[in-house]
């Protein structure tokens, strides 16, 4: 199976495409869209063809998203949940099935706690995939995107936590 993640930005959206075969993962590419400053209408167009492009290129089977979180300044979520809407429309429009994970659910299935730093987030990506030298924040964060819907969702091992209470990323 052939994932792309994407971690939504309206400035920058990274990208990332893993193949899952069994348990193993192998990193097939990735890399960042950037918008130059302008109008809206337009930079959503740049985020939508420039993901066709990676898309046709690299002929994914799913899209793993980053969820879009409440960030202080309303516009600021607003404008990214816009960039993430153009990703997913992209995504169904190529007729690919999309799944969404919240930062702590990335985090947790690629570091193994949910509250872990971006250079964690990146080093982990790079040991799990193997690769020569650490991958830039945001694609890292769509490889690690990636690499959670490879895992189901459910961190590493896919250690349910039903029916535990969960405490500072510790089991209590």
């Amino acid at each position: 199976m052939r994932i792309l993640g994407i971690d939504p930005g309206l400035r920058i959206t990274g990208f990332g495409v893993i193949d899952k075969t069994g348990s193993k993962l192998t990193y097939v590419g990735s890399g960042c869209i950037k918008t130059v400053d302008g109008e809206l209408p337009s930079r959503l167009k740049s985020i939508m063809d420039h993901l066709n492009e990676v898309i046709v290129q690299h002929r994914p089977d799913q899209v793993a998203v980053e969820q879009v979180f409440v960030n202080v300044n309303p516009k600021s979520t607003l404008m990214l949940g816009q960039a993430r809407g153009a990703a997913i429309c992209t995504a169904v429009l190529n007729n690919l099935v999309v799944a969404e994970y919240t930062a702590l659910q990335i985090k947790q299935a690629v570091v193994g706690k949910g509250h872990a730093k971006k250079e964690q987030v990146q080093d982990m990506v790079k040991r799990l995939l193997q690769l020569a030298g650490s991958p830039s924040p945001d694609a890292a964060d769509a490889l690690a995107c990636a690499i959670c819907h490879a895992h189901g969702g459910l961190g590493l091992g896919g250690i349910s936590t039903a029916g535990y209470r969960m405490k500072r990323g510790r089991l209590v």
